[in-house]
């Protein structure tokens, strides 16, 4: 009879320390690389260097994404960035070949959250997403 407890004792650390594994696991997903794969790379590439599958379709090839710092002396134009993403007060991005992913993100949101509508700050969840999708890009500038 004690054996068999100190067993389920121990089955239940166990499960604890692997659901905490998990849990670790699960915090370590790069959000901003994720963000980048899921909506960037068919165009720009996994590596962010403008060779994507889908960038030889588009009109005009899509930027080398690494090298937005070098080419603007060592300064990542963050703001000009979060205007190219947002779309909105931009009138053009080339032939605009690029989704408008701010007015994307929008509609994803409230397709998702329908039930949460006025519930949740739809600006501050755009706004998280294009940060986020911007850190991972300062993260891959060339050195």
């Amino acid at each position: 009879m004690k054996t068999s407890s100190i067993r389920v004792g121990l089955l239940a650390v166990g499960l604890v320390i692997g659901s905490g594994a998990a849990f670790a696991q699960q915090q370590a997903t790069d959000i901003g690389k994720q963000e980048f794969t899921e909506n960037c790379a068919s165009c720009h590439g996994v590596d962010g260097k403008g060779n994507g599958p889908l960038g030889n379709l588009l009109q005009r090839s899509p930027p080398d994404l690494t090298q937005l710092a070098k080419n603007n002396k060592g300064v990542l134009p963050i703001n000009r960035l979060y205007e190219v993403i947002d779309g909105v007060g931009v009138p053009s991005h080339g032939t605009r070949d690029m989704p408008v992913w701010g007015w994307e993100y929008r509609v994803e949101n409230a397709q998702n959250l329908r039930e949460a509508r006025g519930r949740y700050d739809e600006a501050a969840m755009v706004r998280g997403r294009i940060l986020t999708l911007l850190e991972y890009i300062s993260r891959i500038q060339a050195r």
